[in-house]
């Protein structure tokens, strides 16, 4: 079979594609011909990182899409044949699902809906499962994303054109929140409510803790945050009494300063979400979450769904990698020959 594999810690050009026999499914695993490979942002990160202790090469990427081949013993065999969405594939594991074939624990392949697309599937995973996070980690709050858990919530989603904001905005919608975006530009505003946003505030042309003000008077309950240093001062500005701010991403050497007096009085709560140890039961939680809300329509993609698309093919996965580095809007893909 085709795989893409790495070696070494580096840029793009630590990718080779290689040829690699068809991996055999072991106990509670099942073998899956990949159709779609998603590329995320942690996936560029991990490949500048030395690979796992013990791993000499490893096929990257976490999420995919695909239909089931074979299974291994402990697995049900009516399995085979079914299409499934991949989550963590290559968390501390070699086979990832830049290749025709992968093997993963057949809890990590959920069933897909004939009428979703493996598009879809492939871009559901770490971003849909750090929004289900993100929206979930309030005092009080359900602990779980369905119709009506969040009616009555005002959800802030800072970069609500980005690939998590997207799926945010769309979960957060598809459980009753109202939900708020800000954007740096028309175009990421015309993205973000595509996805669902009921207000988009661009905050590079007005006063962003005065526009939400203006529409949550109250305040927000839940920020999901991608910059949590640079939109401290405005989270703080905006959150509502007890809010969380639900905080996912970061760069190297930033720190998060926060005025305490400020911040304070209103009982804010700053967590962090990292979606690989996120709590098992929160996890298994998150899975099932956004596995119905597929089945349910709610979660899309696509230009209309305010994620534009874009493909490449398995070998070109250096430029893959190099486009989501440089910052393109939308999600990225590999089409599996």
């Amino acid at each position: 079979m085709k795989a893409i594999i790495r070696t070494a810690a580096g840029g793009p050009e630590v990718f080779g594609l290689v040829e690699r026999a068809v991996p055999e499914p072991g106990p509670g695993e099942v073998r899956v011909r990949v159709h779609v490979s998603g590329v995320n942002p942690t996936d560029w990160r991990s490949r500048v990182r030395p690979l796992p202790v013990g791993v000499n090469e490893q096929v990257p990427h976490q999420d995919g899409a695909g239909v089931i081949e074979a299974v291994g013993p402990q697995v049900d065999p009516d399995r085979v044949g079914q299409r499934v969405w991949i989550w963590e594939a290559a968390w501390q594991r070699v086979w990832g699902t830049a290749a025709q074939y992968t093997v993963v624990p057949e809890r990590q392949a959920v069933g897909l809906p004939g009428d979703a697309s493996f598009e879809l599937g492939a871009a559901l995973g770490i971003p849909a499962l750090t929004a289900h996070r993100a929206l979930t980690v309030a005092d009080g709050g359900p602990g779980c994303i369905a119709p009506g858990t969040l009616r009555g919530a005002t959800v802030l989603v800072a970069g609500g054109a980005g690939v998590v904001g997207n799926a945010a905005i769309q979960l957060a919608r598809w459980a009753g929140a109202r939900v708020i975006a800000t954007v740096s530009g028309p175009g990421k505003a015309a993205l973000a409510r595509a996805g669902g946003a009921h207000h988009v505030v661009d905050y590079r042309t007005q006063d962003a803790a005065v526009a939400i003000r203006a529409i949550a008077p109250e305040g927000v309950d839940i920020i999901v945050e991608v910059a949590p240093n640079a939109n401290a001062s405005l989270d703080i500005a905006v959150a509502a009494q007890g809010a969380v701010v639900a905080y996912y991403a970061g760069n190297a050497g930033e720190y998060l300063s926060v005025p305490v007096l400020e911040s304070l009085p209103g009982n804010l709560r700053w967590q962090g979400v990292y979606v690989y140890t996120v709590p098992p039961a929160a996890k298994e939680q998150a899975v099932a979450d956004v596995a119905a809300a597929v089945a349910a329509g709610a979660l899309r993609v696509g230009d209309q769904a305010g994620l534009p698309l874009h493909h490449f093919p398995l070998e070109q996965i250096a430029d893959a990698h190099t486009a989501l580095e440089r910052g393109v809007v939308g999600k990225v893909l590999l089409n599996i020959p």
